[in-house]
C-alpha cells in the first residue's frame, strides 16, 4: 500500500515508521527544511514542498495512493490537504489529525476526511476508558458514514452478563467488533457468553449510543430494593 503523509513532525515520522515496519510504501511531505530529516526515517521517500499546492501533490503522485494522512500541526493545512486528496485525486482513504478540538466539527466528508483523529480527545477518552466501568466512551469518530468506535466495560449486575452474543438484540446501526477479556482479544462469536469485566468495542451510529448504553447498563433495582451501587 502506498501512503503519503503531509507533515513530517514527530507525529508524521512516528506514523511513517510504523507503516514502513508493516511493509508499506511511505512518502513524507513537509515545507520546513528542518523537518526533512531523512536520517530519522531513511526507508521513506521525502519531499520538501508545500502539501497544499497542487504541483506538490502531482509530484507526489497522489493518484497512485491508497491512503493520505494529513498529520501537520496546523488544522487549516490538514483540511486543505484532505480536500485536495479526495476531490482532485480520488484517494480512497483520507485520515486527518485534529489539533484543536474546537475544529473537530469541520473534519468530515465535506472536507474529504474519512477518519478524523483528535489527539486531545483520544487521550481524554483513553483516560475515561481506563477508569470507567459501565459508561460508554467514544474513542474515535469515522467521518464517512457518521459512525464512531465506542467502548464499554460490562459492569457486574448488567442484564447481559451471561447472555450469548447471538441472543442480544443490538440496536440498529451497531456492530460488536471485539471483546477484550483479560489479556485475550476475542472476535465475537454468536455462542460467546458475555462476562462482567469484558471490554466491548462497537462501531455505532452516534444516534444509537444512548440505546447501547441503556442495553449494557446494570439491572435496575427490584421494587422496594435500594440501589447500593
Amino acid at each position: 500500500m502506498r501512503v503519503v503523509i503531509a507533515g513530517a513532525g514527530a507525529v508524521g515520522r512516528s506514523i511513517a515508521g510504523e507503516l514502513l515496519e508493516n511493509g508499506h510504501e511511505v512518502l513524507l511531505i513537509d515545507n520546513a527544511p528542518e523537518a526533512v530529516a531523512v536520517e530519522r526515517v531513511p526507508e521513506a521517500e521525502w519531499l520538501l514542498a508545500d502539501a497544499c499546492e497542487i504541483a506538490t501533490l502531482d509530484e507526489a503522485a497522489l493518484e497512485r495512493c491508497q491512503v493520505v494522512i494529513a498529520a501537520s500541526g496546523d488544522d487549516k493545512v490538514n483540511l486543505v490537504v484532505s480536500l485536495l486528496a479526495k476531490t482532485e485525486y480520488g484517494v480512497p482513504r483520507v485520515v486527518a489529525r485534529v489539533n484543536n478540538p474546537k475544529n473537530e466539527w469541520l473534519f468530515n466528508d465535506a472536507w474529504g476526511v474519512d477518519v478524523a483523529v483528535s489527539t486531545p480527545r483520544l487521550m481524554s477518552a483513553l483516560v475515561e476508558e481506563a477508569v470507567s466501568v459501565g459508561d460508554l466512551v467514544r474513542l474515535l469518530r469515522f467521518s464517512q458514514g457518521e459512525a464512531s468506535l465506542v467502548e464499554l466495560t460490562l459492569p457486574q449486575g448488567a442484564a447481559l452478563v451471561g447472555t450469548r452474543v447471538g441472543e442480544v438484540a443490538w440496536p440498529q446501526d451497531t456492530a460488536l467488533v471485539t471483546i477484550i477479556r483479560g489479556v485475550k482479544v476475542l472476535i465475537p462469536d454468536p455462542d460467546d457468553a458475555l462476562a462482567a469485566g469484558d471490554e466491548l468495542l462497537f462501531v455505532a451510529a452516534p444516534a444509537r449510543e444512548a440505546q447501547l448504553q441503556a442495553l449494557l447498563s446494570p439491572r435496575p433495582p427490584k421494587e422496594g430494593q435500594k440501589n447500593t451501587g
